[in-house]
């Protein structure tokens, strides 16, 4: 140990027996709300099959499920992201203590209370807080998982747009097909697109913020996130 951490005592049996415990309850916490957060995504594809089934049922049927499963897959991607802002806590908390306690304890170096690991975790303890904000959570789950479902929810519109009632022959047909009621085509298309791409911004623009937010802790070699 260094001389300004020679005063501090080591951790006793128990303390370290705690730390154990406490790191079980962390990983069970992460665990069971990694399954609420399967849940939601189930949900998700569930609602989109329903919609491609129905949609897809006859060349005379409307691509307006399909639309309207676009919006649905978006509610349950923000109640996932309400849900993985809880869940990061408990993985981040888990991670610490991995890297911190039991990495160094296996390579044989310096696990006791050397360095302010132990106080960051106290801290987090103290005063709980959600480590990202609701954009960079609904960025995370939407390359992880819903950008994938959208990205075929777009393909599956514009396909039945194509084929449906017989194959379009031109960019006009495209139009007439996508209209609703008083709404024309060419506002329809106007706003799938700037609806998809608007996501695609979150997306990209979340990635480049994780990327920021790991190089800074790396840098430091504190903090959880």
């Amino acid at each position: 140990m260094t001389e300004e951490n020679q005063g501090v005592p080591k951790f006793t049996a128990a303390e370290l027996g705690a730390l154990a415990h406490l790191y079980r309850g962390e990983v069970y916490r992460s665990t069971t709300w990694r399954t609420r957060l399967d849940n939601t995504t189930n949900w998700a594809v569930v609602t989109t099959g329903i919609a491609f089934s129905i949609t897809f049922s006859g060349v005379n049927a409307s691509p307006l499920p399909l639309v309207l499963v676009g919006l649905l897959v978006i509610v349950f991607l923000i109640f996932e992201a309400r849900r993985y802002r809880y869940f990061n806590v408990w993985r981040a908390r888990a991670r610490h203590i991995e890297t911190e306690l039991y990495a160094p304890m296996l390579l044989g170096d310096d696990y006791e209370r050397n360095g302010d690991w132990h106080k960051i975790l106290a801290n987090d303890y103290i005063n709980p807080k959600h480590h990202i904000s609701l954009l960079r959570a609904t960025g995370r789950r939407l390359r992880r998982s819903y950008a994938w479902l959208l990205a075929i929810q777009a393909i599956a519109y514009y396909g039945k747009l194509a084929i449906h009632p017989a194959p379009m022959e031109d960019m006009t047909q495209l139009f007439e097909r996508a209209s609703i009621g008083p709404l024309p085509g060419e506002f329809v298309i106007f706003m799938h697109a700037l609806f998809h791409l608007s996501w695609i911004s979150v997306a990209v623009g979340t990635l480049y913020h994780d990327k920021v937010s790991r190089l800074k802790r790396r840098y430091k070699g504190v903090g959880m996130g």
